[in-house]
């Protein structure tokens, strides 16, 4: 079975061509700039990219161009269309509905829409990639992977919020997550490496990147994670505050004469990282500034590594415990100096960190950064969301 994984922007499309009998990855690419000016496509076999500059007046005809590059006879990898099996879609949000990968049809696609006002940045783009493959490849089946489905076994305590439950019944005001397929990845990818059935850990995985977010995995299961209502919540970010008493907002805005729409402008986009140090929402930029001795920088890495390690204690003491810690994403996979600081004081749970095999942490691969007598044992994930997408929408296809 040959699974293509779509990601669809709102200007884009990112894909991965994946044979499921062995889960290697035979092609992936993006086209890019699709309804502008200087459209193209990015494909690449075995690390080889081939650029192909075309107009695209939509993401049916970004999707047709995929299509070609895949079976084209000098840079594709297939013969013909009827060897993909089927194509599964990364799709921000399942509402309170969705909690498992799901069989795409007319009535799911209106679900999505009604769930448009949840992710008006994301949801549109999803549903415009999925119409996309139903209209180009007609008959071939389509399933949806949900980033916040993962999170969906979180007790009604987590996921709610202490205002007038009419919010909740009336307009879905609840925790929802994100990240959720990044989390399932790692979760089962750690309690792998450790040799041990999932059912039976206590995980906490860190998802870093310039967006970023904590989740705690009881037994298999997330019982809580920082993202919230939207991906706002939580940790500080590349461009997000992260978690900010909300009465905030109204003291600055009648200091300022900014309308809601400019204030979430602010919080999501000129925030985190970026509104402290006043220079990049790149942890690159600013951890060499801080070397350089920029206090700002300093200050914002520090926030940025508090938040972590907060979230952190707090779900070690939600689960009553934790075998694992485990990091991921840009941040999480690349950065040691920032592992070592966010273990730093946290010998008190059981954690025995190894700073040397920090520093040599192979790149790509799954590796542990903790002693051998850890108490909770510290591992690099290095994430796959499209191979998690491959896999559930491989499993949704032989079971229906």
């Amino acid at each position: 079975m040959k699974v293509l994984v779509i990601n669809a922007g709102s200007s884009s499309i990112k894909y991965q061509l994946i044979d499921m009998a062995n889960e290697k990855l035979l092609a992936k690419g993006l086209v890019e700039r699709i309804g502008g000016e200087g459209s193209q496509l990015t494909h690449k076999v075995n690390g080889v990219a081939t650029e192909i500059k075309q107009p695209m007046k939509d993401h049916s005809e970004g999707l047709r161009l995929v299509l070609n590059a895949l079976i084209d006879e000098k840079i594709g990898v297939i013969k013909s269309l009827s060897e993909i099996s089927a194509i599964g879609h990364r799709i921000l949000h399942g509402g309170g509905k969705y909690s498992h990968a799901t069989l795409i049809n007319e009535e799911v696609i209106k679900d999505l829409k009604s769930y448009i006002p949840l992710g008006p940045l994301h949801m549109p783009a999803n549903i415009q990639g999925i119409e996309a493959c139903m209209k180009v490849m007609p008959g071939t089946k389509n399933v949806g992977v949900f980033d916040t489905a993962f999170h969906a076994t979180m007790p009604d305590y987590a996921y709610m919020y202490a205002v007038p439950y009419s919010w909740y019944k009336d307009y879905g005001i609840r925790k929802y997550g994100f990240h959720g397929t990044s989390h399932e990845y790692i979760a089962k990818e750690t309690a792998k490496v450790m040799g041990q059935d999932i059912s039976k850990l206590k995980i906490i995985s860190c998802h870093l990147g310039n967006g970023a977010s904590v989740a705690a995995v009881k037994n298999g299961k997330c019982i809580d994670t920082s993202m919230g209502f939207t991906p706002l919540e939580g940790l500080v970010m590349g461009t997000r505050s992260g978690d900010i008493d909300p009465a905030v907002l109204e003291f600055v805005m009648d200091k300022t004469g900014m309308n809601v729409h400019e204030m979430l402008n602010a919080l999501n986009k000129k925030s985190g990282l970026l509104g402290l140090s006043e220079l990049s929402n790149d942890m690159r930029d600013v951890l060499k500034a801080e070397k350089e001795g920029n206090d700002k920088a300093r200050l914002a890495v520090d926030k940025f590594v508090y938040s972590v390690k907060k979230y952190i204690g707090a779900y070690a003491a939600a689960m009553g415990g934790v075998d694992a810690i485990s990091f991921s994403a840009g941040t999480g996979e690349n950065r040691d100096d920032i592992r070592e600081r966010i273990m730093e004081g946290l010998d008190f749970l059981g954690v025995d960190f190894d700073k040397q095999k920090n520093k040599d942490f192979i790149r790509g691969e799954n590796f542990k950064i903790s002693k051998d007598n850890s108490k909770v044992a510290v591992y690099i994930i290095p994430t796959d969301e499209e191979m998690s997408i491959a896999r559930q929408t491989k499993e949704i296809i032989e079971t229906k």
